[in-house]
């Protein structure tokens, strides 16, 4: 594996993802999820695709963490889809090899869930772009360990931190670490503008309990 260092901060990739609104915070005017439950933050870190600053910021960073955390690490798996990118660029700085996971296996063809070459036994991280409730980066550890790879950890662009998320990592015995985090990512927001001093409370009380409305206030 190379070796990478690069000195970059969580208030870094904070203050990158929200330039180019890849998190969005919009406390006074919800969105609502799929499920119903209002969120005052909006995060699609596919956005960091197409600037190349910020593109660049955040996978050396993911090179760098890989190689400080898991310099035993033999390839990079992405998840489906949004990591996918992320996971080859990071692979390509460090030399190895890389695939990534489908939500579901192929109906056809070879049936393929995982794609590119792994052997059982091989030492695995998984690149995930934002961890929230957990589901999405298990859905692709899960499959990993079931054809014998040896998950050594996610790295992920982004985490809202939530509770539940936690919880499921922690019972799957799967360790993740972030490049930046909410807690982070309000204070930075509260420094820049972007939000007033008093909506900080308000956005990590949605995280603490997304289902309980009384943030909106």
């Amino acid at each position: 594996m190379n070796q990478i260092t690069v000195a970059t901060t969580e208030q870094d990739v904070a203050r990158a993802l929200l330039s180019i609104k890849a998190v969005f915070l919009s406390p006074d005017d919800p969105f609502t999820w799929a499920s119903g439950i209002k969120s005052p933050i909006y995060c699609d870190n596919r956005l960091t695709l197409s600037y190349p600053e910020v593109r660049t910021l955040i996978d050396e960073a993911i090179a760098a963490k890989v190689a400080a955390l898991y310099p035993e690490a033999q390839m990079l798996m992405g998840t489906s889809t949004a990591g996918i990118a992320h996971a080859a660029i990071a692979a390509d700085r460090l030399g190895l090899p890389m695939g990534y996971v489908r939500g579901s296996a192929k109906d056809h063809g070879r049936k393929n869930q995982i794609e590119g070459h792994l052997e059982a036994g091989e030492k695995v991280v998984v690149i995930e772009d934002l961890i929230s409730t957990g589901g999405s980066v298990l859905d692709c550890v899960n499959p990993l360990r079931e054809a014998g790879a040896d998950v050594l950890g996610v790295v992920s662009i982004f985490t809202y931190g939530m509770q539940k998320g936690l919880d499921r990592l922690a019972a799957a015995d799967v360790v993740n670490t972030s490049l930046s985090n909410l807690d982070v990512l309000v204070k930075v927001a509260v420094e820049e503008g972007y939000i007033k001093e008093a909506d900080e409370e308000r956005l990590l009380a949605f995280r603490d309990n997304p289902s309980d409305e009384s943030w909106m206030g």
